[in-house]
């Protein structure tokens, strides 16, 4: 059984001090303050022995003037950040050193006005690797914001050289990359990604609905889901250039359960992605589902959704559960992308897989079963 007192402690670091990571940081305090009571945001209790408060947090990076040199537990209620407070006891932590800015910060979020923009900090960015060798780091989680194609790689190669584990929250494509995939398998280091599933979120409803309609003997026509959202990572991709990499990887999950059973996907029947930026909504994301399918004599079926979600704590507990599998895999000795975990909890993972199978997966390695295919050192 899982429990607070696990005498080793999951040591994670951090790249990106934004909402998701905002809703995360309060989850660890919210869960140690319930660590004796069923609450609900999380799909497993246990994984491999590790409870959630097993984590601990020992770096964080970000590059914003109001953010670095800050203690974590001010940081993240600092703005852009307009994620829900919903533990507002929570501890100082360490303090959030500056990392290099590279392609993370676009001109347009610099022209934002401050309280919806970013304000780059003049301070000297620090030796991540080194930062990441003192802490002793486990895992290196990327929150950066969506586009951040140079940055990504460079966090990545980062956790090579600092022979950490990679968690990839965003839709640059490094774990579904077979490139970058050798470089961890290389250095004897498992990783997860690309770009974050929420717990109940307009990707994963959008999965199941597909799912539901193929073993159901539909074919599916056509399938929208629009979003449109209020917090810094909406108007962040009001750039077109930085929207291209995340639609790709939202419409990944629905193009795979066609290429799953050989269903070739009609031409201009399927449009994943964020539509607008609307501040007003805050970090409240509201996703609109369109899905028209054909049953028994090409009768038409038409699902319209609608779903309101406080979009980062979304996805905190998902990342909770693949911290803990990450933590597991090193215990085994697994390397390179975890396909299973990947599939699960990512958009994009190196294999897609239905969501029964994926979930078994994970289930297999939160007993410390390997799994299946996994490479070990």
């Amino acid at each position: 059984m899982a429990s607070a007192d696990h005498p080793k402690k999951i040591r994670i670091a951090v790249v990106g001090i934004g909402n998701c990571f905002s809703a995360l940081y309060q989850g660890f305090a919210y869960y140690k303050r319930h660590r004796n009571e069923q609450v609900p945001g999380l799909m497993f209790e246990d994984i491999g022995g590790y409870a959630p408060t097993d984590i601990e947090l020992v770096t964080a990076f970000d590059v914003d003037k109001r953010k670095v040199g800050k203690p974590v537990g001010e940081a993240i209620f600092a703005r852009p950040n307009c994620a829900r407070v919903f533990m507002p006891d929570v501890p100082k932590g360490c303090t959030v050193q500056m990392g290099p800015v590279l392609d993370g910060v676009s001109e347009y979020m610099r022209d934002q006005p401050a309280s919806i923009g970013f304000r780059i900090s003049n301070e000297p960015a620090v030796d991540v690797v080194r930062v990441l060798k003192k802490t002793k780091a486990d895992i290196l989680l990327n929150y950066l914001p969506v586009g951040s194609q140079k940055a990504t790689e460079y966090y990545a190669q980062a956790a090579i050289d600092a022979g950490v584990a990679f968690l990839n929250c965003i839709p640059v494509f490094i774990a579904s990359n077979p490139k970058w995939e050798k470089k961890f398998i290389d250095a004897g280091l498992p990783l997860i990604g690309d770009d974050m599933r929420s717990a109940f979120g307009a990707s994963i409803l959008s999965q199941v609905l597909q799912e539901l309609a193929f073993d159901r003997g539909f074919f599916v026509d056509f399938h929208q889901q629009l979003n449109i959202g209020g917090n810094t990572d909406f108007n962040n991709m009001m750039v077109q250039s930085r929207l291209a990499s995340k639609k790709k990887s939202k419409e990944n999950v629905i193009r795979a359960q066609n290429e799953l059973r050989g269903i070739p996907v009609p031409k201009d029947s399927l449009f994943a992605g964020p539509s607008t930026f609307l501040p007003y909504l805050k970090d409240n994301k509201v996703a609109y589902f369109n899905v028209r399918l054909r049953g028994f004599g090409n009768a038409p079926v038409t699902v319209d959704v609608k779903l309101s979600v406080q979009d980062s704590e979304n996805s905190a507990g998902v990342v909770i559960d693949a911290i803990r599998y990450l933590q597991v895999a090193r215990e085994l000795g697994v390397v390179g992308a975890l396909r299973g975990p990947s599939a699960w909890t990512q958009k994009t993972p190196p294999r897609q897989m239905t969501y029964a199978d994926a979930k078994k997966a994970c289930e297999r390695l939160s007993r410390r079963q390997l799994p299946s295919q996994s490479k070990v050192k």
